[in-house]
């Protein structure tokens, strides 16, 4: 069979696409509005036309399309950011969103003028599941996503929507996503494969060797960012699948030497029989949601891989390759939220696969 050709938009750098050629999906064009993440993505597609601008721009969306043309398009991939939708950060309640006006909410708007140009067979929307939740402006009406795609779509495509967790489909990472398929009437698209094993942190990172703040390994991509000595003492003295803003002693403190206030979840070392909690976008920072490497115990009350994960230990939970090369120009931290805003690459070879096996 020949290979489908897509188009993936709001492509960041491309972690979604990474498996899709080794299952016959070509993305021959991809498109992002910020420079830095163009570029890595061409670092990692050269063979793939990376459009850099805004899709609410007529300039990008010719672009696009221009970009595209000599190709019948089969595949549109649409994953949006989901900042202004995720329960994730301050103040999320669901009234807010309600009444929120984060326009990144109606990006997913504005794909349609790509989807209604290419007429593609399938369509991927991806997002939280909090987009299920959302209510937008649409010809008069205000609607849901789905009552929205429903409207346009509904006559001529299938439309399916699921919530799946990847630590369910071979990711070591916890990570709900809602997938929102849409294939052509006498088309199919057939659901993922569940599978029974839930792969741990032991199993994806257990063999690699314990660093602590500061060391390298010699292994490829598998060096330790460096934290403040302050931060290292109260992880030290924090157990594995503990948080240290609940140490009696060493816990964390404010210039002031005041107690700090916060969520059970920060300074919080993850479980080694489970796997990764959610990856986001500021996972160089330990006192982010459960972002500690769970260490090992050292004895004394002390445990080791006082850190974050490192590059190479973030990149198998995200599905990606140990060993993939990336750009030595992106800073560490930039490549660490760009890897974080992605879908794990495994999840949508997964997905990607059921429209595949005809």
């Amino acid at each position: 069979m020949a290979p489908l050709k897509a188009i993936s938009l709001f492509s960041c750098i491309g972690v979604a696409e990474y498996y899709l050629g080794s299952i016959g999906i070509d993305v021959v064009v991809a498109s992002d509005i910020d420079r830095r993440r163009c570029e890595v993505y061409k670092y990692l597609y050269p063979d793939t036309i990376s459009v850099c601008g805004d899709i609410r721009d007529e300039e990008t969306r010719k672009a696009i399309l221009d970009a595209a043309k000599g190709n019948k398009i089969d595949v549109v991939m649409v994953t949006p950011p989901c900042q202004g939708m995720s329960s994730a950060g301050k103040n999320r309640s669901y009234s807010a969103l309600l009444e929120q006006k984060d326009e990144r909410n109606y990006l997913i708007l504005e794909s349609f003028k790509i989807i209604d140009a290419v007429s593609p067979s399938y369509i991927l929307f991806e997002n939280v599941p909090r987009i299920l939740k959302i209510v937008l402006p649409y010809e008069g009406e205000c609607l849901t996503i789905e009552q929205i795609l429903d409207k346009r779509y509904g006559k001529d495509y299938h439309i399916k929507v699921d919530i799946f967790n990847c630590c369910h489909y071979g990711v070591p990472q916890n990570r709900e996503r809602c997938f929102i398929r849409l294939y052509k009437k006498g088309l199919k698209w057939d659901d993922p494969v569940k599978e029974e094993h839930v792969v741990t942190l032991r199993e994806a990172i257990g063999n690699l060797p314990s660093l602590e703040a500061g060391e390298d390994s010699g292994i490829k991509n598998h060096w330790a960012r460096k934290h403040t000595k302050e931060q290292i003492e109260w992880l030290r003295h924090t157990p594995e699948g503990c948080s240290a803003v609940a140490n009696s002693a060493y816990y964390p403190v404010k210039p002031s030497g005041e107690r700090i206030k916060s969520y059970a979840n920060c300074y919080k070392r993850m479980v080694w029989d489970a796997p990764s909690p959610t990856v986001t976008m500021r996972n160089e920072i330990m006192s982010s949601q459960d972002k500690v490497h769970p260490g090992r115990y050292l004895g004394n009350g002390l445990w080791s891989d006082a850190r974050v994960l490192t590059l190479r230990e973030l990149l198998i939970v995200m599905s990606l390759p140990a060993d993939l090369d990336l750009p030595a120009t992106v800073s560490d931290t930039a490549l660490r939220q760009f890897i974080g805003e992605g879908i794990p690459s495994l999840m949508v070879k997964k997905i990607m696969q059921g429209i595949c096996t005809d």
